[in-house]
């Protein structure tokens, strides 16, 4: 365990937000995390367990206690012929998990290569790309109670997960946290490869093999989204929005491109990024906030911002979408 006063949160964060925590505390076992809850976190307590920040928006310093997690381990908990089953600590970063389960040919997670953040977060966002979304090869999550110090574990189905959501992002929000997640991957190849062009751009690189599959998409994925050490981002800020199906059908009257996903009879998906870009958006900067002019879904800092610029851009993207579309976008971004 370690803990740090009036610690700097600029590695702690991706969009590279200089703000400070009254207390940093990492733990690396569950010991370790029962004793923090015991000493240091009380019902007036003011505190927040974090990843790597890589969802996080930092509108100013911190006034309270930060948590981390430093639980690292993959284990192969049982398999067979066919599936192989991961327990995998909350602290491990999600894309050394994916390059791990490639580098042993098991399926499931390639498509989700390059994403940032660390695992037990994953299970908490529901990350997602290009077909795929975590709970998909999601079994269980080991989480512990915040309050009574006991351990539950989750099944998937009662993880309530949807597009972005799960139960612990609304009704447990802050009732428990996550140790570890346990997944389920395929041994023989499950590939998903449905998503817009997807196919075409990995044979463009050789065979579909999951090595392949993945190195394709974090080529995608680099062309598409600035490196964090050079200008701090979150990578899509905002979610894709669900709109009616008659809705839809009259934006095709004025907008007979418009890209869209088919979610159900009622109701269509369409992309952010196109309709920010849209509205004039992609590459446009407010002071030293910017959309990305490569990927408008992406805002970026472009050196010294501070949480509130990143913030007050956003707001002008929704209220330019909202304006034009009648859609409203919602961050994907926790703002703290």
């Amino acid at each position: 365990m370690t803990i740090t006063q009036n610690a700097s949160l600029l590695g702690f964060n991706t969009f590279g937000i200089d703000v400070k925590t009254d207390m940093l505390i990492e733990y690396s076992t569950v010991d370790e995390l029962r004793e923090i809850l015991k000493t240091y976190i009380n019902q007036s307590t003011k505190y927040l367990h974090i990843g790597s920040g890589s969802n996080l928006l930092f509108l100013s310093d911190y006034k309270g206690i930060i948590l981390h997690s430093q639980i690292k381990h993959i284990q192969i908990t049982s398999e067979n012929s066919e599936f192989v089953y991961l327990k995998v600590g909350s602290g491990v970063l999600w894309d050394d998990l994916v390059a791990h389960c490639v580098e042993n040919a098991w399926s499931g997670i390639e498509n989700l290569s390059l994403i940032p953040g660390e695992v037990g977060a994953a299970a908490v966002q529901n990350i997602g790309a290009y077909g795929v979304e975590v709970q998909d090869v999601i079994e269980s999550v080991h989480a512990i109670d915040i309050n009574s110090g006991e351990i539950h574990v989750f099944k998937k189905e009662d993880c309530q997960y949807d597009y972005r959501e799960s139960i612990f992002k609304n009704k447990l929000k802050a009732k428990f946290i996550i140790l570890s997640v346990e997944f389920i991957l395929t041994k023989k190849p499950n590939c998903q490869l449905n998503y817009q062009h997807l196919e075409e751009e990995i044979l463009k690189n050789g065979d579909i093999n999951l090595m392949n599959i993945r190195k394709t998409i974090i080529s995608i994925r680099e062309s598409k989204l600035p490196d964090t050490k050079v200008y701090g981002n979150a990578g899509s800020f905002f979610m894709n929005p669900v709109i009616s199906k008659k809705q839809f059908e009259n934006l095709l009257i004025t907008y007979p491109q418009i890209p869209h996903y088919f979610i159900s009879e009622n109701e269509e998906k369409i992309p952010a990024a196109w309709l920010i870009d849209q509205c004039g958006w992609k590459g446009k900067q407010i002071g030293n906030a910017a959309v990305h002019d490569k990927q408008a879904l992406v805002l970026i800092n472009k050196g010294g911002a501070k949480g509130s610029e990143i913030a007050f851009l956003a707001q002008q993207i929704q209220k330019s979408v909202f304006e034009k579309f009648q859609i409203n976008l919602s961050p994907e971004v926790n703002y703290i």
